[in-house]
């Protein structure tokens, strides 16, 4: 059947196009601690350019760890482009089904019923989960308000906070640094200086500011707070001025225990902008949380690689300044 005619059918019968392995990118580590290993990356947000961050995490844990790495996009269905401005299209999640950690940078999604089922029983599997930025906000139920997952809502009132507030431990409350004029370093807490999550981890900055954190439950272990610096360079210093004291959490781990009673164990950062992932030792702490969470910690070691495979330029973050024309399968990585 020629091509034109399969489209016209298509259209004529109302058969919903399927989305296919060009709508997402994966990685399959070839050796290393995380061989063996699944983990999938949920990018999907429409300022903090995860569709580039992301991919490059995902490359490191895959070439240099071992894992087995799948990248999900926000896609344009009609020309098959990321598209972070499109909320509702994630072709490709049905890789949760048979994932050991999830890795995520949403910012106010509303997936189909269908496909959010995917996320949800991944979590109420008591399955891992590092959530980045604007997470805290992953969900927004603007149009499918009779949806079964409305409680996923970042204000939700029947779930207070949602999903954010809920399983992460706070949701969305305010810009607590000046947004795109004070950037963040990171203070870890002495009493966590030998968890294994910082094993090696000594100076984390990043130009991303510090959200107002203020839900988090008791179990919540802050392992570091976020400085506020009076400008945008990691050289600047501490503002001088009540917002630091007391600083707000930038980095917790904390357990969920999900609907079918089942416990994931979850990681948690306000950093995690493409540009917030140049520090190195925040791609470490990245991979060190990832080993952590599979269960896999003793094999972490201070000097692990967390260095980029191939080039990584990342765009500042800002809506609409996501680089156009880009598909899933630009993020490939060179056939040998």
């Amino acid at each position: 059947m020629k091509p034109l005619l399969s489209l016209l059918l298509i259209a004529l019968l109302g058969i919903p196009l399927q989305s296919s392995a060009k709508d997402w990118v994966q990685y399959e580590g070839k050796k290393g601690p995380g061989k063996g290993k699944h983990i999938v990356f949920l990018s999907g947000d429409d300022e903090y350019r995860s569709e580039e961050g992301l991919p490059m995490m995902a490359k490191i844990l895959a070439v240099r760890h071992g894992f087995k790495c799948t990248v999900i996009f926000s896609v344009n269905p009609a020309d098959g482009t990321i598209d972070p401005n499109n909320h509702n299209n994630l072709p490709g999640i049905e890789a949760l089904d048979t994932a050991d950690l999830c890795v995520m940078l949403w910012r106010f999604r509303e997936l189909p019923d269908d496909k959010m089922k995917h996320f949800v029983d991944y979590l109420n599997a008591g399955k891992p989960l590092i959530a980045l930025r604007t997470s805290t906000h992953a969900f927004s139920y603007d149009k499918n308000k009779q949806s079964a997952y409305v409680k996923y809502h970042w204000g939700s009132k029947e779930w207070p906070g949602g999903f954010g507030q809920q399983v992460l431990g706070d949701t969305w409350i305010n810009h607590h640094g000046n947004h795109g004029k004070e950037s963040t370093r990171a203070v870890f807490a002495p009493e966590f200086k030998d968890h294994p999550i910082l094993k090696g981890v000594s100076d984390v900055w990043g130009p991303t500011d510090v959200y107002g954190i203020v839900h988090l439950p008791a179990d919540a272990k802050i392992l570091a707070r976020g400085q506020i610096l009076t400008g945008m360079k990691p050289t600047d210093g501490p503002v001088q001025d009540k917002r630091n004291n007391p600083m707000m959490p930038l980095i917790w781990v904390r357990d969920y225990t999900g609907e079918k009673g089942k416990t994931s164990k979850i990681l948690t950062t306000t950093l995690g902008a493409a540009t917030d992932l140049e520090s190195a030792d925040l791609r470490r702490l990245l991979v060190n949380g990832s080993l952590w969470a599979v269960g896999l910690e003793k094999k972490i070691k201070p000097d692990l690689s967390v260095e980029y495979v191939g080039d990584y330029k990342p765009t500042q973050f800002g809506f609409n300044g996501f680089k156009k024309g880009i598909k899933p399968a630009d993020h490939e990585l060179p056939k040998k």
